[in-house]
């Protein structure tokens, strides 16, 4: 018995016979390869939390002035809960610089079995996932310092804000990373359809279903009194779930006519 070659691995993967173990297998390759990425982005993400934080810090501190004579700081209430705080800042800024490693390694673990001629997608998707996700990013860490005066607002102007770092933390990178994710969605979708997953038909009939998940989504992320920092998140979301079925559209489309030519060539 001959041992199999490397030929017959991508054999199996283009043919799309990977069996479960192999598929288990190809993940633990793929997150492999993701963590080692985020851990050498961790080495400039220390060096640059100390800004990151001083950016966090920002709409706290605004609190004072904003609401006027009312005092707002951040609390550590561990000894240890500034170093462990600036660890979480480092791995967050280590995923999204890393964003373009670990998307390449979505994209091939979803779509393992493309030709050599299809590959030619994935500078696609990479080219439109990676500005979206840190757009995305950009855009939750924007509407951040709304929200928290907003929340901020109920507390009375005699009273004091003593806000936990960690808690805060936790709120603010739910908000900036779930809806840098969310922007990337729209780009599988795309995927899918490029693959033969998901018509265009089924993304467009699917559109009353997408809007209620995206505004579900962003009332999750943007825990706000007011409805305007939801909509400020929902819109552009609703627009780039349009593009996409525009984009799915207009693949679908090409391949009709494709189709619909060989047809009449072999007539």
């Amino acid at each position: 018995m001959t041992a199999p070659t490397v030929t017959d691995g991508a054999r199996r993967r283009t043919t799309g016979t990977m069996s479960l173990g192999q598929h288990l297998d190809e993940l633990r390759r793929r997150l492999a390869r993701a963590a080692l990425a985020v851990a050498v982005a961790a080495v400039a993400g220390w060096f640059l939390t100390p800004a990151v934080l001083a950016g966090l810090r920002a709409p706290v501190t605004e609190l004072a002035t904003g609401i006027g004579g009312h005092t707002a700081e951040l609390n550590f209430p561990a000894i240890s809960g500034a170093f462990d705080l600036r660890l979480q800042i480092t791995l967050t800024i280590a995923v999204v610089l890393a964003c373009p490693v670990w998307l390449h390694q979505a994209w091939a673990f979803v779509v393992p079995a493309l030709l050599r001629k299809e590959r030619a997608h994935a500078v696609g998707f990479l080219g439109s996932a990676i500005p979206l996700f840190l757009g995305g990013c950009w855009f939750g860490w924007s509407v951040l310092p709304h929200v928290v005066q907003v929340l901020g607002s109920f507390v009375a102007h005699q009273d004091t804000s003593i806000v936990d770092a960690k808690a805060y933390y936790d709120f603010a990178i739910k908000l900036v990373l779930a809806v840098g994710i969310a922007f990337v969605l729209p780009v599988f979708l795309v995927l899918l359809n490029v693959v033969g997953v998901l018509s265009a038909a089924a993304i467009r009939g699917a559109w009353r279903i997408a809007v209620l998940c995206i505004l579900v989504f962003t009332a999750l992320v943007t825990p706000s009194a007011d409805v305007a920092s939801m909509f400020l998140l929902a819109v552009p979301m609703v627009v780039l779930y349009l593009a996409a079925c525009t984009v799915a559209w207009l693949h679908d489309r090409r391949l009709e006519r494709r189709l619909a030519a060989a047809s009449r060539a072999v007539d």
